[in-house]
């Protein structure tokens, strides 16, 4: 794997600086997202995934995306684990995935059994260590931008409050710290596009 600096420097090489993300460039936000992740204690390959977190564009930020067919140049760039994170992050049917959260919190599904569907409908199997550690990885997205987003406080919070609680302690702390900020309380319901 590159060493940061030099992911930085490519993902900058890519023009990121230069779109706009909640308020801020992208490439801040990609940043962010990873020095947040590195600041909870995760390994340097979840944190390099929360670099590279929506390299490939996401179900609801289309305004960069690397085609897929780059998927062996970032995999040698920021290593295989990093990359399929990444890669998971991006192509995933939040509904699903939301869906696989809640199922492994409550035990329903076996780890050996978990999926996930793409946008087209394609299921992708994942394990019990990938669902959490996407789980960590978006939800920290989220959580380094949800003060300044337009979606707003409410959009999908029961489903992340379950990510927060898959992805154990530190995460839980920094969602409530996060949270507490929450100008005024709403009524909890998911609202949003």
């Amino acid at each position: 794997m590159a060493a940061a600096q030099q992911l930085i420097d490519y993902l900058r090489g890519l023009g990121t600086a230069e779109i706009d993300h909640t308020g801020h460039d992208f490439l801040r936000h990609l940043i962010a997202v990873h020095d947040l992740l590195a600041a909870h204690g995760v390994d340097e390959e979840l944190a390099v995934a929360g670099l590279f977190h929506s390299i490939y564009g996401t179900e609801r930020f289309q305004d960069f995306c690397l085609p897929l067919s780059e998927r062996d140049r970032i995999r040698q760039l920021i290593g295989s684990r990093a990359e399929r994170l990444a890669w998971l992050n991006c192509v995933m049917d939040r509904a699903s995935f939301d869906h696989a959260v809640s199922a492994a919190l409550e035990g329903e599904s076996e780890p050996a059994k978990l999926t996930i569907s793409d946008r087209d409908g394609v299921q992708i199997s994942v394990d019990a260590n990938d669902l959490r550690d996407l789980a960590t990885v978006h939800l920290f997205d989220w959580l380094e931008q949800v003060e300044r987003s337009e979606f707003g406080w409410g959009y999908r919070r029961q489903a992340y409050q379950e990510m927060a609680a898959l992805s154990g302690p530190a995460a839980e702390a920094l969602y409530a710290d996060i949270f507490s900020r929450e100008p005024q309380k709403s009524s909890g319901a998911a609202v949003g596009p």
